[in-house]
């Protein structure tokens, strides 16, 4: 393939940082800066910094600035449901009083 054609897949599949798509899906990429990010999640930035540098949710880093893309920080919420019957701990019966 020459240069020519090869500079007209990839603008036509939407490569490259400054068009902000993905590879061949057309779709542009949704990025949220960490305070955002933080206030989606009803969390603190640094409990979000915890969660990043733990490997719990993905973040690019751009010089300075750190940037999540939503579609991740969804799927850390979805991934963090709790399911039922794993939350007994929190609540353990009363002994009964005997009568």
């Amino acid at each position: 393939m020459s240069n020519a054609m090869k500079g007209l897949e990839e603008s036509r599949l939407g490569i490259g940082f400054e068009t902000g798509y993905i590879l061949g899906m057309g779709e542009e990429i949704d990025w949220m800066s960490t305070a955002a990010a933080a206030e989606h999640l009803g969390i603190t930035n640094r409990t979000l910094y915890r969660f990043i540098d733990e490997g719990q949710i993905a973040a690019y880093k751009f010089g300075r600035v750190i940037r999540l893309q939503r579609v991740d920080v969804n799927s850390f919420i979805e991934a963090s449901r709790v399911q039922p019957g794993t939350m007994s701990h929190l609540y353990p019966d009363v002994a009964s009083s005997g009568d």
